[in-house]
């Protein structure tokens, strides 16, 4: 066999000094040494879906698709022409209800108490008359003078007049006597309802004016202006950008280098050179196929752990829906 040199040094031997220090190099990644796990995944964002509280026709739709929201801006307003009506009804219903109470708890007014005097004092000298007019009318009965018609128009209209007298009596003496506590009690129950009516009317109509609870980029809207929608229906649909994350898959037997909190370096095509820090918020405790998005199917038949990482985005840079690689910096393992 031929020997040869490199300088004055055999090949063979650097050769196998080389080879030497490569498996050196294996066994200390897996020894004292860290070693970083690499993975690759797709942006995603947190997907609010802004629904109507109310039904009805859509009178304005404020944003469009692709625009920046912030939050409590004025989304849509749904018409509510209906409600202010109920709610007019609904505060007459209060105000009466008030007066009620009022009423009861002030007592009748003096002008109405001598009204109510005058009354029973005209009913009282009617029924004295009507009495009269009966006993005339018995006692002609009896000799024969009148017709029984005309004794029982006299007998009738002493009824008439002796039940209006009693009603007359009835009325004063109600206007006399202050309220009983019931009676309280019903009115301000009745006050209280009406009440609650008009701050019911007031919360719906309220919720006609549709506003962002989130800052984000609108990205679905499946309504137009002019249609009619019904509570629950979905308005617009805005990500939320300040804040993204990407979910990598870790196999089993690098699990165990993985923890929650754990700093990772996102790089992303969009922007070169460029890193963005991230940090672990959730690792699946169950594992699972790796994703049907893998490309190849010797990696799909894998069993794997997803890992999420949340990534801060004040800039707006990363865009849901874009791919991102992620390197997992692991702690040292010990020896």
């Amino acid at each position: 066999m031929k020997t040869v040199w490199l300088g004055r040094i055999p090949a063979a031997l650097v050769l196998s000094v080389l080879a030497a220090s490569m498996a050196g190099l294996s066994g200390c990644s897996g020894g004292s040494h860290s070693r970083n796990i690499v993975a690759s995944g797709t942006i995603e964002a947190r997907e609010v879906d802004i629904a109507a509280k109310a039904g009805g026709q859509i009178l304005e739709l404020r944003v469009e698709e692709g625009a920046l929201v912030k939050k409590g801006d004025l989304i849509a307003l749904v018409d509510h022409e209906g409600l202010d009506i109920q709610l007019r009804q609904a505060m007459a219903g209060a105000d009466l209800a008030a007066a009620q109470l009022d009423l009861l708890l002030k007592g009748a007014r003096i002008e109405d108490i001598r009204q109510g005097e005058e009354t029973l004092k005209q009913a009282d000298a009617n029924l004295k008359s009507a009495g009269e007019d009966r006993n005339r009318m018995r006692e002609l009965a009896a000799r024969g003078s009148v017709t029984p018609k005309q004794k029982e128009d006299a007998e009738a209209r002493y009824a008439i007049l002796l039940a209006q007298q009693a009603s007359a009596a009835q009325a004063l003496a109600k206007l006399r006597r202050l309220a009983r506590p019931e009676e309280i009690r019903a009115a301000e129950a009745r006050l209280a309802q009406a009440g609650a009516s008009v701050d019911l009317l007031r919360k719906a109509i309220a919720d006609c004016s549709i506003v962002s609870p989130v800052s984000g980029v609108a990205t679905g809207r499946p309504v137009e202006m002019g249609e009619t929608v019904g509570p629950g229906a979905t308005i617009l649909s805005v990500s939320e950008l300040a804040s993204v994350h990407v979910v990598i898959y870790v196999k089993e037997q690098d699990l165990g280098r993985v923890r929650l909190g754990q700093k990772a370096d996102i790089r992303i095509d969009s922007a070169p050179g460029r890193v963005f820090p991230g940090r672990v918020t959730f690792i699946s405790p169950e594992a699972e196929f790796t994703p049907k998005n893998v490309q190849t199917k010797e990696d799909r038949i894998k069993l794997v752990f997803g890992v999420k990482i949340e990534i801060p985005n004040p800039e707006g840079l990363l865009k849901p829906g874009s791919p991102a690689d992620a390197v997992l910096t692991s702690e040292p393992a010990s020896d």
